[in-house]
């Protein structure tokens, strides 16, 4: 895999040589540019998203946190969640992933999700009278 900031060659690490400081990540396996210090997390063999330096990592993190609140605390299953989110940000489903998202994209995810937030708790209030 080429990294996505650089065009150079990404690598396969453990959690070990990527994280040395956090012992509770290094089982797991990381896609990483070493030269510009992006990465990605995977699963088995398959990267997790793109490629990310800190900033977009972080902002991903946001996103994630926003949107799995959706579907992990309000009965939707995720199929569900990410039908709905591609429809507020007019995305085909296929083209739905945040771990492929950039900043400005999971800004906007944080943005509706806080919405529907806001949009559910006005329905609750009305209905409570």
């Amino acid at each position: 895999m080429k990294c996505n900031y650089c065009d150079r060659p990404a690598n396969i690490e453990t959690g070990k040589q990527v994280y040395p400081h956090r012992r509770d990540l290094w089982h797991l396996r990381f896609m990483v540019c070493w030269p510009c210090g992006a990465r990605v997390g995977m699963r088995g063999n398959q990267p997790l998203g793109l490629l990310a330096k800190r900033e977009t990592r972080e902002a991903r993190i946001e996103a994630h946190r926003s949107f799995d609140y959706l579907w992990k605390d309000n009965g939707a299953t995720r199929g569900q969640a990410y039908a709905w989110l591609a429809k507020q940000l007019g995305l085909s489903k296929s083209r739905c992933h945040i771990g492929e998202f950039d900043e400005e994209q999971c800004r906007r995810v944080v943005e509706v999700c806080r919405e529907w937030q806001r949009q559910r708790r006005r329905a609750i209030a009305d209905r409570m009278g």
